[in-house]
């Protein structure tokens, strides 16, 4: 686990020490991503300069630095990330005459680009990575990214240079990075609370996209192909079924045995962030059931009401006979971080969640450097309330006129969420059952935008979105996704599979694998998620649909998997987010700080209509509605731009 930046200036005639001094300030200002070793190399006649910080992992010798020469001397690679079958890799090159120096996985991927050419080698390749990779012979920069976007990779050229890095303040390092932000990107980031797809904050840069390689050449587009592809398996949709459901969980029990084995090893110590949830528990509970020693479990709680997992993880913890440790996190603790995230999501980022995953990714770094995790299994396996709860809505709205729709939708509306919970607690006090719900009002206004949102995908548009629309002054529309594509309804039919299909290749790669690697880089910690091994996620796609959803839950497959580890009295629980009361410190101990953010001129400022912003916050502090989410991701660009 490293960072990496570099350049390419095809037509420069800069010095080999020139070039090595830039590439080093890159590499340099993600020195976080990689604080054990520092490499730059360079070919002045070529024009381009490779840095790389490195997180010793595997093979902790001088044999694993970076930038690496492969051993006939046509290649050169920087890496970040693992590659969990380089050894079944080595013993194949091996056979084939392929002699090596040390043990990491880098020297081994060099072989397979020697011997297979960088094009066949990255399919062959599992795990989690993006690589810089320079052919001496061609004079051909090959950029490549894991399959479900574990690690990031930015680039694009400018003023004849092409830069890339790890994270955009690499980039930034380099005197050619532009810095103009999009409208578009801006637009979009505050409807999904991140930069979405291909797309980047500034105009001119992009981030390369999962399951994809890329071919660089001097006056040329850069010329991308797609290895792997997630939206291919959905329309495949599930293979014939010739199995009974005892002998699928067999073969899914072993296959995640294998892929958290394979990520189990490592030269350092290792651990496991342990919520008390289905996904967490299970990857310990493997991971506990192929270890001679008790694993190191990390989970934090915090004392406010309806945010502490401590609890559940500490009894699954004592089940599996974990060495545990927990620590409960005070709300002064958990708001000291919010001054750092603009520098530590150096792209506008708004997941809240990002605040406990940091301070759980920096609690586990005092006695490890690196951590599983349970990430990927409501994506993979459907645990996510809106694949039970949208399809019913869209079913109930298809049988009712467009108008009547639109029309209960604003019904619902019309009563603030305040006045709804108050509604509810009249109404649980004489016994109505149906209305004893937490957060009634936001789940009727939910609705009613659902309700009023046109076709079913207009339903998920209105579940995912911050904002609808943007608060951009004079935005002119908003970055292109997979969810505008209008062939996705007929290739992929069902609505439920579309949702976890657009999960899987947008909020999973935009969001949840953001949010890990940047808390768990920023304090030096390498993350790993058995549960998005691509075999994984093929496996899950080919069965039937009742294997991920039944009897009204999700995750149906990897509960049964855990059941055979630990009891039902510790999996059946209602499913909870990895959540922080922010929506309740804005009203109170951060409130000074958000209205200094939420000022007309500053907001102007931003590039942000005032009057849309200015409304939500006051709903918000007045207790009319939760508009935490928008609030947030407006927060979170003001302080982005403040410091970038």
């Amino acid at each position: 686990m490293c960072g990496l930046a570099g350049f390419w200036s095809p037509s420069a005639t800069s010095t080999v020490d020139q070039l090595i001094d830039t590439a080093g300030r890159m590499s340099d200002a993600i020195a976080h991503r990689g604080p054990d070793d520092r490499g730059v190399w360079a070919d002045a006649p070529a024009g381009i300069a490779m840095g790389f910080r490195r997180l010793a992992i595997i093979d902790l010798t001088p044999s694993g630095h970076q930038p690496m020469d492969s051993a006939g001397g046509r290649f050169v690679v920087t890496f970040n990330g693992e590659i969990y079958n380089f050894q079944d890799l080595r013993h194949e090159l091996a056979a084939q005459g392929a002699r090596f120096r040390g043990t990491s996985d880098t020297e081994v991927m060099l072989a397979g680009f020697e011997r297979w050419g960088p094009a066949a080698t990255f399919p062959r390749l599992w795990g989690m990575f993006a690589i810089a990779l320079w052919d001496r012979d061609e004079r051909t920069l090959w950029l490549a990214r894991d399959r479900l976007g574990k690690k990031p990779l930015y680039y694009g050229w400018h003023d004849g240079v092409f830069l890339y890095g790890s994270e955009l303040k690499a980039l930034r390092a380099h005197p050619a990075c532009p810095t103009r932000v999009s409208t578009a990107a801006l637009a979009s980031y505050l409807r999904f609370g991140g930069v979405p797809g291909r797309h980047c904050i500034y105009e001119g840069l992009h981030k390369l996209e999962p399951g994809t390689f890329a071919r660089v050449r001097p006056g040329a587009e850069v010329t991308t192909t797609r290895y792997w592809d997630a939206r291919a398996l959905a329309e495949a949709g599930p293979s014939p079924d010739h199995v009974g459901d005892d002998a699928a969980i067999d073969a899914l029990e072993a296959l995640l045995r294998d892929a958290t084995r394979r990520r189990m090893v490592a030269d350092v110590p290792l651990g496991a962030f342990l919520s008390g949830g289905v996904d967490s528990s299970t990857v310990v509970a493997l991971m506990q059931a192929e270890s001679t020693r008790a694993v190191r479990t990390f989970t934090i709680g915090f004392d406010e009401a309806g945010y502490d997992e401590a609890r559940d993880a500490k009894a699954v913890a004592a089940h599996l006979g974990t060495d545990h440790t927990e620590l409960y996190v005070s709300a002064a603790r958990a708001q000291a971080v919010i001054p750092r995230l603009a520098e530590m999501y150096d792209e506008p980022f708004a997941d809240s969640s990002q605040i406990p995953t940091f301070l759980v990714s920096e609690m586990a770094r005092a006695q490890v450097t690196v951590a599983v995790s349970g990430d990927g299994g409501d994506e993979v396996f459907g645990g996510y309330n809106r694949y039970l709860w949208a399809p019913q809505v869209a079913r109930r709205r298809r049988r009712m006129p467009a108008v009547a729709a639109r029309a209960a939708g604003s019904a619902l509306r019309t009563l603030s969420p305040a006045a709804w919970d108050a509604v509810g607690r009249a109404g649980g006090r004489l016994g109505v059952g149906a209305l004893k719900q937490r957060t009634l009002g936001d789940k009727l206004h939910k609705l009613g935008r659902a309700l009023q949102a046109p076709g079913d995908d207009g339903v998920y548009r209105s579940l995912v979105s911050h904002w609808q629309p943007p608060p951009v002054a004079g935005a002119g529309g908003e970055c292109v996704t997979a969810l505008d594509d209008p062939t996705l309804p007929a290739a992929v039919p069902s609505f439920v599979d579309r949702m976890m299909l657009l999960d899987t290749i947008g909020y999973l790669p935009d969001d949840i694998l953001v949010k890990v690697d940047r808390a768990s880089m920023a304090v030096s910690l390498e993350a790993r998620a058995p549960l998005l091994d691509h075999r994984v996620v093929e496996w899950a796609w080919r069965q039937p649909r009742s294997r991920r959803i039944r009897d009204g839950r999700g995750k149906w497959a990897l509960r049964q998997v855990l059941r055979r580890h630990v009891p039902d009295a510790l999996i059946d629980r209602p499913k909870a987010g990895f959540a922080i009361p922010v929506g309740e410190w804005l009203r109170g101990p951060l409130r000074d700080w958000a209205e200094a953010l939420l000022t007309d001129s500053a907001l102007r400022d931003g590039l942000l209509d005032p009057a849309p912003v200015r409304r939500a916050w006051a709903h918000h502090v007045e207790g009319r509605a939760n508009m935490e989410p928008a609030v947030w991701t407006v927060l979170m660009w003001q302080a982005w731009r403040q410091r970038w």
